[in-house]
């Protein structure tokens, strides 16, 4: 999956499958984490909120399952 870096402290970039609705997020330890069931809109406005990081702690970290990928 191809991601984009986004400008944050923990989140270096951020992946988005809309097929299978994936979100991926590469962390800045180098660490990649999938997140099922994730909407186009919970994407856009992460990739667009003025703090990544803030935004993935307070909409994404509890609400969707992750699975490690790397790291």
């Amino acid at each position: 999956m191809e991601r984009k870096r986004v400008s944050a402290s923990k989140i270096r970039s951020v992946g988005y499958d809309a097929a299978t609705q994936t979100l991926e997020v590469e962390f800045s330890n180098g660490a990649i984490w999938q997140y099922a069931r994730v909407s186009p809109e919970v994407h856009r406005r992460l990739i667009n909120a003025p703090s990544p990081g803030s935004y993935f702690e307070d909409n994404i970290e509890e609400s969707f399952t992750g699975t490690r990928v790397r790291g």
